[in-house]
């Protein structure tokens, strides 16, 4: 499991966004997003610049 700190989420929307954009992604599978702790989890073995990508098209960002 992998898990991405994400800043800029504030509400149910912001984690459904993220949520369903993790999931487009091909090859990851098992999606969760905690608000409080401002972060996502998945499974699969996916280059984390297309995860940066994908979580920065929707207006967040992936703190490192």
């Amino acid at each position: 499991m992998t898990i991405v700190a994400i800043s800029g989420m504030s509400c149910q929307h912001c984690v459904a966004s993220t949520k369903k954009a993790l999931e487009g992604i091909s090859g990851i599978s098992n999606v969760t997003v905690d608000l409080e702790k401002k972060q996502a989890s998945y499974d699969g073995d996916v280059d984390i610049t297309v995860v940066k990508d994908a979580i920065t098209k929707i207006g967040f960002e992936v703190i490192e």
